[in-house]
């Protein structure tokens, strides 16, 4: 896969590449939504030619040949065992929360969220009517950690738990006893846990580099003043990898209780560049909540899942993985180069350890946080997501979409870096 090759995507309905539409300049450089700029692997899109050349777009439905595989990509990456009849299929992760917090609570109840966090958690609380508790995450100027004792507070006062693991946006990989802690935890109080953990295929784990000169090699930063023009910069050794994290650990197979009071969401749409197909995989063991989740998820007016979705995530799943690895690999290259690149510098990049979005600490800046937005929307030209959209903690933050081409990202960050020291 050539990850390096720029494809043009206006003109192509793209949410990403409409600005005008969403209120930014015309010539601003897209760098907020978590999609990618890159083609959904070959597979895929031989499966989805098939499809279109059979002809036929009827009323569809998994089979056991779809369940198979997606088994077998949990089973063998995760250690994950899932059981057909635990599966529930929707539009969207998304979707899939809104239904968990209309099946699962009452108006009025209470809903724990970690942020700063992906806005739409909090969007599905109170959007429902429901009672809205942040436990906030706790940042250190380095790395992210949990609040246990404000945890237990607010689970005390709560019917439902909405997990982020892999973390969006503070790029945290749950270690396993972080994630124990937090199941038992619910399990003391009887509070019932969403766990979106549509990020699961994006760990970076040993591609993340850190120490000495060697490895990976990625366009990288030559000059550590950051003065000169990076867009002709050649390729360089960045630093030695090294593990930050030892893989996702799915919350729901980590005892046999918490999968009994957990609804996981998951998607091959962050893994594959798929969200447009609008096709997430819902695993739910407990027959009760299931049966609760598909009888709201019906009354939605939802039926059958898109055939295009299903032909897609099978695909995917069958055959993606060694684009997947080649994925990781490019990604983590740029990941490398936004930490060299800031390295001596008054933004600072959180150490990522899963996700393609960097979460960019800019409180070094000085910079009331509205005045930071419109810096680098108007000076620097970019269009990122302000990190006060993702609730408490999140002020003083930017949060960079990093799967595109790596000279689109050397771009935006000479943009960023000449704005901010203007």
């Amino acid at each position: 896969m050539n990850f390096d090759k720029i494809i043009n995507r206006r003109g192509t309905y793209s949410i990403k590449y409409d600005p005008v539409s969403r209120g930014k300049p015309e010539n601003i450089l897209p760098m907020w939504v978590a999609d990618m700029d890159f083609s959904a692997p070959q597979c895929v899109t031989d499966a989805l030619i098939n499809c279109a050349h059979h002809g036929i777009f009827g009323y569809s439905e998994p089979d056991a040949a779809y369940f198979d595989v997606v088994q077998n990509w949990f089973g063998e990456r995760f250690g994950w065992h899932t059981k057909r009849e635990w599966l529930v299929i929707t539009p969207g992760v998304v979707n899939a929360i809104y239904v968990a917090v209309r099946a699962l609570t009452e108006a009025g109840d209470g809903v724990v969220i970690q942020q700063p966090v992906y806005y739409p958690f909090e969007s599905a609380v109170t959007h429902t009517g429901r009672k809205l508790l942040v436990n906030q995450l706790v940042y250190d100027g380095e790395k992210y950690s949990i609040d246990f004792d404000d945890f237990e507070k607010k689970i005390k006062q709560a019917k439902l738990f909405i997990l982020c693991s892999p973390h969006n946006p503070v790029g945290r990989v749950w270690t396993r006893e972080e994630l124990i802690r937090m199941g038992e935890i619910c399990m003391r109080h009887n509070v019932a846990v969403v766990a979106d953990e549509i990020w699961h295929d994006l760990i970076y784990g040993e591609r993340i580099f850190e120490g000495e000169q060697g490895g990976a090699k990625c366009h990288a930063v030559g000059d550590r003043s950051f003065s000169g023009d990076l867009r002709d910069t050649a390729p360089c050794s960045l630093h030695k990898l090294r593990s930050l994290c030892r893989g996702h650990h799915v919350f729901s197979s980590l005892a046999p209780e918490f999968g009994e009071i957990t609804i996981t969401a998951t998607a091959p749409s962050k893994t594959f560049n798929l969200a447009g197909l609008q096709h997430a995989n819902i695993f739910i063991p407990n027959a009760a909540m299931r049966n609760k989740f598909e009888r709201e998820y019906a009354a939605c007016g939802l039926s059958q899942p898109n055939i295009t979705g299903l032909v897609s995530c099978k695909a995917a799943y069958e055959n993606g993985a060694e684009w997947l690895d080649e994925l990781l690999e490019y990604l983590a290259g740029n990941m490398s180069l936004i930490a060299e690149f800031f390295r001596e510098h008054r933004i600072k990049p959180v150490k990522p350890e899963a996700t393609y979005l960097a979460w960019l600490d800019c409180s070094g800046l000085g910079l009331p946080d509205r005045e930071l937005d419109d810096i680098i929307t108007n000076k620097a030209g970019l269009w990122l997501n302000g990190g006060t959209k993702f609730g408490a903690g999140g002020e003083g933050f930017q949060r960079i979409n990093a799967a595109c081409p790596r000279s689109v990202l050397r771009d935006a960050l000479v943009r960023l870096d000449a704005a901010a020291r203007s």
